[in-house]
């Protein structure tokens, strides 16, 4: 399995199950590093999502009580290959894999349970269970990646708008099913 994509590019990619395993292996090495700092942490993004194209770059979602608990990790995860890349979204940090040029991972910090973090698993889990929004999102990312091959922001920016309507769709369905409607 091939993971990486050249920063600020776009390429996707029909779904890899190969995704999951990096993802938890991933998962386990932030776990083993971070010990009880990793209230939860989770694959996310479009490679845990099966059966739509996405980016080959794992997404991963740490939770945490206090950012301050993992900004005063980042000497040791820096040495363990996770680059701190600071807060370009409000509400988190990233941190990345790769080299200079490449991107494999993407992993984002945030505070357990606040809404960030129930925004990445809600869609994530959401799409899993919801085929035809799936595909619709598949089919616009596939579209976006031909016309913005080299404009990661604007292959983004074209996205929004699709996710915040899933974002509104996941969270009703969220409370539905905690109500047990």
């Amino acid at each position: 399995m091939e993971l990486g994509l050249r920063r600020g590019t776009v390429a996707v990619e029909p779904h890899n199950a190969e995704w999951e395993t990096a993802a938890q292996q991933t998962i386990a090495q932030l776990r083993s590093i971070l010990g009880s700092i990793v209230m939860d942490a989770q694959h996310i993004g479009s490679t845990s999502i099966k059966g739509i194209c996405a980016k080959p770059i794992i997404d991963i979602v740490v939770g945490a009580a206090d950012f301050n608990d993992i900004l005063g990790m980042n000497d040791v995860l820096e040495k363990n290959g996770f680059i701190f890349r600071g807060q370009d979204v409000p509400e988190q940090y990233l941190y990345v894999c790769g080299d200079a040029d490449t991107r494999t991972h993407h992993i984002h910090a945030v505070i357990y349970g606040s809404e960030v973090w129930n925004n990445y698993i809600n869609m994530r889990d959401y799409l899993n269970c919801h085929r035809d929004d799936a595909q619709a999102y598949s089919q616009l990312k596939e579209k976006l990646a031909e016309q913005y091959p080299d404009d990661r922001n604007k292959y983004t920016e074209m996205k929004s708008a699709f996710i915040s309507d899933i974002l509104a769709k996941a969270r009703q369905w969220r409370n539905s099913i905690s109500k047990g409607i």
